[in-house]
Formats: C-alpha cells, structure tokens, sequence
C-alpha cells in the first residue's frame, strides 16, 4: 500500500468537475485507491462517494492506493491534486 497526502487546490472545493476527473483517473487503474478525510473514506471510483467527502479549499487528504499499478495510480491522482 502506498499512501501520501494532497491539499485541495481548487477555490471551489473537490466540485463535481473536479471529482469527475479523479473518478475517471481512478478508473484507469486496477488499484483500490482511497481519499480519507478526518473519519470520512472515499472511494475514488464512485462520484458521490468523492462529492460526500465535502473537502473545501485547502483540505488535506490521506491518498490511498493498493494493489498491483498503485505507484502510477498515486502520481496520476497527485498530478490532478496539482494543477
């Protein structure tokens, strides 16, 4: 399991736009990957699921991936976090 931290760069919040790209960066992926925020977990396949975390600007998150492409799913998932 791999795991790292992102912040919310986005003067919106994680909005739909913004999660909808995640979900279907994630869905390239085989790997299990996970946004946590304080006692929420998402799964970063499932629109509501990411939407539900409600992360305003300048959130951090805990970014969770595992199994066999978790490198590559964390960087992809990161450089979304960074543009």
């Amino acid at each position: 399991m791999k795991n790292t931290r992102v912040r919310v760069p986005w003067p919106e919040g994680l909005h739909l736009r913004q999660a909808m790209r995640l979900v279907r960066a994630a869905q390239q992926f085989r790997a299990e990957i996970r946004l946590r925020s304080a006692e929420r977990i998402a799964d970063v396949r499932s629109l509501l699921s990411v939407l539900a975390l409600c992360a305003a600007m300048g959130a951090t998150l805990e970014l969770e991936a595992s199994g066999e492409d978790e490198q590559e799913a964390i960087r992809t998932v990161q450089e979304l976090f960074s543009r």
